[in-house]
């Protein structure tokens, strides 16, 4: 298959939720170019499970897609990032008041999008064990978001996330493709939920820095300088920078914020507190805020001895940028 010109692949953010996954697909749409696209592999809904956007069953969470599967990925997915919104298969599934103005605004938006070349920028966490899938196979300009692991614990410590990890063991292309995670049996059913996150940050880690065809980012680099790291991504991704990007950017990451707001990130659960709720049709909890401040209070609600337990937990993975 050949691949879209650079200037025309469709983008993938991914990385862990709670890496900043939302923030950075909405500021690398604020250039106008790209059709936002929110969590088409996600298996709650919403914001997944919506067949005008994939018409695919998701299963898992972290659903691994490779050639072995692509027979059940690959035509739903050339339709998500070709901009082609099945009105009658979302009408059929999903027929709430929030759903009609859902399938109203992706509707819209994917057939303006396409009528304008505009191109698909799908936000997408639970793409993140299949992002070399996405870059080789759609041609997808892939932008994996990695945070610090401290930061990473302490965000899902704070809104009382854990993984299941019976969700990763049961995939069994995920396990012959990545062994590692065999190591992983050990964990079902635990309570420790430091020790779980912590451990697959680490797993993630090691699968995303051997993954070809990728750029890799570090949230805090991208948190500390926003628009200096906008503007690179959107020069990686074939975007234009202009001023009006430059200037969204800017008014959404740099300007006044509440102390106690959450950091960006995505809810599995509908999860909601002080700072971090759902918002807007997309269902994404990104709000404008200073993002320095993600940087300055890394481990807020964590004690030392979990910070260093942490470290050295995932000691064996430190993120180094580029593309693989």
């Amino acid at each position: 298959m050949t691949a879209p010109a650079p200037a025309r692949r469709p983008i993938l953010v991914t990385g862990l939720p709670r890496s900043g996954t939302s923030w950075t697909g909405k500021m690398l749409a604020a250039g106008g170019e790209a059709v936002y696209v929110n969590e088409p592999l996600n298996p709650q809904h919403p914001p997944g499970r919506c067949p005008g956007v994939l018409r695919a069953t998701v299963t898992h969470r972290f659903q691994y897609i490779c050639d072995d599967n692509a027979a059940d990925w690959l035509p739903a997915f050339r339709d998500t990032v070709a901009l082609r919104y099945r009105f009658l298969p979302e009408l059929r599934a999903n027929r709430s008041p929030y759903d009609l103005a859902r399938l109203l605004r992706y509707g819209t938006s994917f057939t303006l999008g396409r009528l304008t070349r505009r191109r698909a920028l799908l936000d997408d966490p639970f793409a993140v064990l299949s992002a070399g899938w996405f870059a080789a196979r759609l041609g997808c300009t892939v932008i994996a978001l990695e945070r610090d692991p401290v930061s990473f614990v302490a965000s899902w410590q704070r809104l009382g996330w854990t993984v299941y990890f019976h969700e990763l063991l049961e995939q069994p292309l995920l396990v012959r493709d990545h062994p590692e995670l065999l190591g992983l049996r050990a964990l079902v059913g635990s309570q420790d939920r430091v020790l779980k996150a912590a451990t697959l940050w680490r797993v993630t880690h090691g699968i995303l820095a051997r993954t070809p065809g990728i750029h890799l980012v570090r949230y805090e680099d991208l948190a500390a300088d926003p628009v200096r790291g906008f503007q690179r991504l959107y020069g990686l991704a074939g975007l234009s920078w202009s001023a009006a990007a430059e200037r969204r950017v800017r008014r959404a990451c740099t300007g006044p914020a509440d102390r106690g707001s959450a950091w960006p990130g995505l809810s599995w659960t509908g999860f909601t507190a002080r700072g971090f709720a759902w918002s807007g049709l997309s269902r994404t909890a990104f709000r404008p805020m200073d993002s320095r401040l993600a940087v300055e209070r890394a481990a807020r609600g964590l004690t030392p001895a979990e910070v260093s337990r942490i470290r050295e937990l995932t000691a064996a993975g430190s993120v180094r940028p580029g593309s693989r």
